[in-house]
């Protein structure tokens, strides 16, 4: 099949990362590398719809194996293009094709991607995107303004609605893609427009940004639910009338109240500013007065505030129970609580060295930090320090500890004035030693002269990170800076 027709029929051509052994495709003579082109003759779009048709019995998948095609020349001789004529790669062909056949029966087949059709872009110019306050330099993959509902059912992102179209809607609902993530910020239409600006050229329905109508139309698809909040804007009585709404919903599982999160770079963006400490105050205690009626008609708290809402107001945390089993703990729900949940393990009561550990982490997390791991600092020969990382990526604004990157550490900590370097966890790429602006924890070990480590999701394992640590990083590194002083002084 040419290129053009494939182009014709849409097809979206998933790369195949593994074959399971023993299983169908494998006996089938499938191997990595190859395509999926169709199931039961029909082009597939993602991995949701890949198991869709699965689910209903007996089906025939078509695997291509991509062939190099021959080099082709751009530009158009004799013009003036003509010296800027490069010999490119064309597509790989797909014309080599086989088929097999599964019934009730996984194929084994592991892809690339889980999206063979690209990502659903966002229809939205929101007054606090994040991505539209990123500093340059950064991987190509932070830029990208996603908007869609199959990562929503399949990793939880929050999405908006405003970019479905009536098939979307309709898959959606066909296809039982259940739960969805909905950043609904405002119950009130108007105030909801001009806080997103929606683009009318990327809006594919009308009625897809009409917030009210859109969860009316999912009554059969459970919703998390979040509302971003800007002081002055869709706070004070706007939240109630949001929670008020949300909560009449039978298909709105929850509400998560999140406070805008900024940074330095603000150029030509409109100025919108964070929380004060009484604004979160009072914000806490109108949630608090829902809470409550919440979970004596519901029992449940239905809206859950972040932990950054706590923290800004200077209050105290709720307890595990008040979480209801942390919900929307991506959300910055209830992720202190939860680190805290795991106490300390068995400590010992000296070290067979001494080390110095420094704890690196977001300004509005050290002071908590700090109190939480104040038994460690009995371990004779341990010394514990956390210290507030002032982000110099994303600017003082940004104070959340999973958006420091490898200069915000550079910046903070000197070569060799510890044996061991805690980073969060969350700073770091999924499965990878990677963060944000692509330094890795190797390069800070080399560049600080001392170990480093991501810490561990909960105390506990946070815990045993130091202390493994420890036991580790004097054999790994020699004396620091401060034992050699030390040593000199003696």
């Amino acid at each position: 099949m040419t290129a053009a027709q494939q182009m014709q029929e849409q097809l979206f051509p998933a790369p195949i990362k593994s074959v399971e052994a023993g299983s169908a495709a494998e006996r089938a003579g499938v191997q990595p590398g190859d395509v999926l082109l169709r199931v039961n003759g029909q082009a597939v779009t993602d991995v949701l719809a890949y198991r869709h048709l699965l689910s209903q019995g007996a089906a025939t998948l078509e695997i291509a194996r991509p062939k190099e095609a021959p080099r082709v020349m751009t530009g158009v001789p004799g013009t003036a293009q003509d010296h800027h004529r490069l010999m490119l790669p064309a597509p790989p062909s797909l014309d080599d094709t086989f088929t097999f056949t599964v019934e009730w029966e996984d194929p084994g087949l592991d892809f690339e991607e889980v999206l063979f059709d690209g990502i659903k872009k966002c229809a939205n110019k929101c007054d606090f995107c994040y991505v539209h306050q990123m500093p340059r330099g950064f991987r190509k993959s932070l830029y990208i303004m996603d908007d869609d509902y199959r990562l929503s059912f399949l990793y939880g992102s929050f999405v908006t609605l405003t970019n479905l179209s009536e098939h979307d809607i309709q898959r959606i609902e066909n296809e039982n893609l259940s739960p969805l993530y909905v950043s609904v910020h405002t119950a009130n239409q108007d105030l909801r427009q001009d806080m997103m600006k929606w683009w009318r050229l990327k809006v594919k329905d009308p009625q897809a940004v009409q917030i009210r109508s859109m969860i009316e139309r999912l009554e059969q698809i459970d919703l998390y639910t979040q509302i971003v909040l800007m002081p002055e804007r869709n706070d004070r009585e706007h939240l109630d009338e949001t929670v008020e709404y949300l909560s009449s919903r039978p298909n709105v599982i929850s509400a998560a109240v999140v406070p805008i999160g900024l940074t330095s770079h603000r150029t030509n963006l409109p100025d919108v500013r964070t929380f004060t400490r009484e604004e979160a105050q009072d914000t806490l205690r109108r949630l608090n007065i829902w809470r409550k009626q919440f979970l004596a008609e519901r029992g449940t708290r239905f809206v859950f505030p972040s932990d950054e809402l706590y923290l800004l107001a200077g209050e105290a945390l709720p307890t595990e129970e008040e979480y209801e089993g942390f919900p929307m703990l991506e959300n910055g729900v209830g992720m202190i609580r939860d680190f805290l949940t795991e106490g300390l393990p068995d400590l010992p009561a000296a070290l067979p060295q001494p080390v110095r550990v420094i704890l690196g982490t977001g300004t509005l997390f050290a002071e908590s930090l700090d109190s939480a791991v104040e038994p460690l600092r009995a371990i004779e020969g341990l010394s514990i320090e956390v210290r507030a990382v002032e982000n110099k990526t994303f600017g003082k604004v940004t104070t959340v500890a999973g958006l420091l990157t490898g200069r915000c550490f550079r910046h903070a900590v000197k070569p060799g004035e510890a044996d061991l370097l805690i980073v969060p966890p969350t700073t770091l790429r999924y499965g990878t030693e990677l963060m944000l602006d692509d330094v890795s924890l190797g390069e800070l070990r080399a560049e600080l002269k001392m170990d480093v480590r991501a810490g561990g999701a909960t105390l506990g394992e946070l815990a045993r990170v130091i202390l493994q640590g420890a036991q580790s990083s004097g054999h790994q590194w020699g004396m620091s800076a401060h034992a050699v002083k030390d040593t000199a002084q003696a």
